[in-house]
């Protein structure tokens, strides 16, 4: 779990990759590009741009129509294509890996370069078919050299302008998924991840664990040290929570007060059992002074789990409610200690 990652602004210039089968035009497209402070690079059909748009990233791509090898507007629709497929990549990740979402998932959202089509057809039908492939706009050959600064300079504007907003708007998704203090995931987030790993896991077939924990004494706690050491103390909880999870399917969240929740994927029994195990040491370790606890000298965990396979008949509040009495077993046995219970599990 992390907070939200700030956007890099890149302090270079933008780069335009320019296409066109022609040598002396993709000099003058470079000549005209890098007179207005852009970096330029080059390729002279639609597979080379293909390839040139995955290694090098370009900020705009100057495409011409028509070229042997491939032609501009089929090399477009791949282009889109591509784009596509980053989005969708981006967010099956962002689903897979919960509260994961840093620059490499923004950076594959907008994977989507502005493509400036540069054509010799200017009938109304090559037009239409240079928007149908995906181009963003359009010169015609020869070409009005003012005109293609401005629109050049237009698209890299509205590309940084809908990156800018679309970072914007994931951040303040984000933001609505964390938990302020502690910086782990929010309860409205711990109910979404758990209801849809509840349905893929039922459809897999396969096993759920869920860790509710809670610090021992926390009130007293608070009392005697005041809430701003009970602050600190949630969030050097939930950084051991964090730390000992399996990154990339776990979800550590702030159930509530000083209750934290832990949802386990594919996590059979005794898997879910180490990770508590390693939680509660985790914590034990931090050595957080506890002169009111009853049990220890410093700040303990007391923790429930419960393990499942989910079924498309059962809920996700079953598992809840089995690991919060398995909580509430451990803090009735005497507390700092890990009590688990299994759901019974279904025929499958």
């Amino acid at each position: 779990m992390s907070g939200i990652s700030p956007i890099p602004i890149s302090s270079e210039p933008p780069l335009i990759l320019v296409v066109d089968d022609d040598k002396t035009m993709r000099l003058l497209l470079r000549e005209a590009m890098e007179r207005e402070g852009y970096r330029v690079t080059e390729v002279t059909n639609g597979q080379q741009c293909l390839d040139a748009y995955k290694n090098v990233k370009p900020d705009l791509i100057l495409l011409d129509a028509i070229m042997p090898v491939m032609d501009g507007f089929t090399c477009c629709k791949q282009l889109i294509q591509i784009a596509r497929n980053n989005l969708a990549s981006a967010l099956a990740s962002f689903d897979t890996n919960s509260m994961s979402f840093g620059t490499t998932i923004i950076s594959k959202l907008w994977d989507r370069t502005p493509i400036l089509m540069i054509t010799g057809l200017d009938d109304p039908e090559s037009v239409d078919r240079a928007f149908e492939s995906g181009a963003s706009d359009y010169v015609t050959k020869p070409i009005h050299w003012a005109v293609l600064r401005q629109r050049v300079r237009r698209l890299l504007q509205q590309a940084q302008l809908y990156k800018q907003l679309e970072a914007a708007n994931q951040a303040l998704q984000q933001l609505a998924n964390v938990d302020g203090l502690t910086g782990v995931a929010n309860r409205r987030r711990f109910d979404q991840y758990l209801k849809s790993q509840w349905l893929t896991l039922a459809q897999e077939k396969a096993m759920l664990s869920l860790i509710l924990c809670d610090i021992d004494f926390f009130k007293l706690y608070n009392d005697k040290y005041g809430h701003p050491a009970g602050d600190s103390c949630l969030q050097k909880v939930s950084g051991v929570l964090s730390n000992t999870a399996e990154k990339t399917h776990d979800l550590v969240a702030r159930y509530g007060g000083e209750e934290f929740a832990v949802v386990m994927p594919r996590t059979n029994t005794a898997g879910a059992v180490h990770i508590a195990a390693g939680m509660q040491a985790g914590v034990r370790d931090l050595q957080i002074v506890h002169a009111e606890s009853h049990v220890s000298q410093y700040v303990t965990l007391s923790l429930g789990v419960a393990t499942t396979i989910p079924t498309f008949d059962s809920q996700p509040s079953s598992l809840i409610h089995t690991a919060d009495k398995a909580l509430y077993q451990a803090k009735a046995e005497g507390r700092n200690r890990i009590i688990l219970k299994q759901l019974t599990l279904p025929n499958l």
